[in-house]
């Protein structure tokens, strides 16, 4: 998992407001294009969260996305704010969690009628097993609320469109209906910040409240009522969530077994190194001693970047034929990695910045191999003393 912050984004201001009341002094962080985020503390945690705000649609959703992801290297991405319900079984002000996301405007049009051809992506299982059991514990939720019900925590898919979606009676509604039946909630950013977290390996969950039920009440007083409300209760969890993420990622980063190393385990060293790689060796003791295997010992000095991306770039093509990434990731990877070596070989301060940073973005394509995760932290390291 990255070490970064979390991430949210909202569209509107509504939302960003909801978020950002539960930050601690954020602050103001500039994108190099003008795209202006704000890193806070969530109050009575060391959670870091950068909130930064995308407006309407997919498309727009998805740049911004892609700019905090290569800007933040976050843990996570968290897509918050209100959408209308599909079904009345979803009461205003619950909070739907995205077990997958239809982007439904894909289609094809023939004499018959229009043809579905949604693009489709399944929300992280480790984000969804933590989100099920935070619902589960029913801890989330603000103790003062305007409203009689506490809200519920909903998952399922969410339909996410290119258009403002205010009826139940018209002819792509019933469409919807008819093609994506099992989505609880309608909305127009969902598709874009999920396509982003796929190609870039970053791990995304889509929240929303309930503010309406797409039938033509929107922007009435109902509507006006509940938007706030909506919006608040999706704050809310999201930041219960980020809490419990940035708890995770604390774990991953400070493993428990190297807490506390014993006395024995920092007298006793072994270093092995055998054709670029880390080797287990059998024997009764060993103490002291560094291990070659089929090559010449290397001095002790600074780390040759570019050869050790070499090596990496060999282990990341082992883990594909593994089966531990997928080929559009080891895709994107592979880019970035050959992205990195070229800038390392460059030698100039601007490179070296420059092969860092290519680095971070890789490490969040990385994020479910650990083996990969591990051997990419001191390379970064390296590219970064280097800058």
């Amino acid at each position: 998992m990255s070490n970064g912050p979390v991430v949210i984004l909202t569209a509107l201001n509504l939302e960003y407001q909801a978020v950002r009341q539960k930050l601690v002094s954020p602050h103001a962080h500039l994108h190099e294009r003008g795209t202006r985020f704000e890193v806070g503390t969530v109050q009575g945690t060391s959670c870091r969260v950068a909130l930064g705000l995308t407006s309407k649609g997919n498309h727009s959703a998805a740049v911004i996305a892609e700019r905090a992801i290569q800007e933040f290297s976050p843990a996570a991405v968290l897509f918050v704010g209100v959408a209308g319900a599909l079904w009345d079984a979803t009461r205003l002000g619950d909070v739907v969690v995205a077990s997958h996301v239809y982007a439904y405007h894909g289609g094809t049009s023939e004499d018959d009628g229009l043809k579905a051809r949604p693009r489709v992506w399944e929300a992280p299982h480790r984000i969804s097993q933590l989100a099920s059991h935070l619902a589960r514990l029913d801890d989330w939720a603000d103790s003062a609320s305007g409203h009689e019900h506490a809200p519920q925590v909903r998952f399922g898919a969410i339909a996410a469109g290119e258009i403002v979606q205010n009826s139940r009676v018209s002819a792509e509604a019933t469409w919807i209906r008819q093609h994506y039946n099992d989505a609880l909630a309608i909305e127009m950013e969902a598709a874009g910040v999920a396509q982003a977290g796929h190609l870039n390996g970053a791990p995304v969950a889509i929240i929303r409240g309930i503010s309406d039920r797409a039938d033509g009440t929107k922007n009435s007083t109902d509507d006006r009522s509940w938007q706030p409300q909506a919006a608040a209760n999706a704050a809310a969890f999201a930041i219960r969530l980020a809490v419990e993420l940035a708890g995770e990622q604390e774990e991953t980063v400070v493993p428990r077994d190297d807490r506390a190393p014993s006395a024995d385990r920092l007298d006793r060293h072994v270093s092995n190194t055998a054709h670029n790689s880390t080797v287990g060796i059998m024997a009764s003791s060993v103490t002291g001693s560094s291990v070659h295997m089929y090559t010449a010992a290397e001095e002790s000095g600074p780390l040759n970047l570019c050869a050790a991306l070499h090596g990496f770039r060999e282990n990341l093509t082992r883990h594909r034929a593994e089966g531990d990434l997928d080929q559009d990731t080891y895709r994107e990877a592979l880019a970035d990695l050959e992205s990195a070596i070229r800038s390392a070989g460059e030698q100039t301060s601007d490179s070296s910045k420059r092969a860092a940073m290519t680095l971070r973005r890789l490490r969040g394509l990385v994020v479910e191999c650990p083996a990969l995760m591990a051997e990419l932290a001191p390379l970064i390291a390296a590219a970064g003393d280097r800058a």
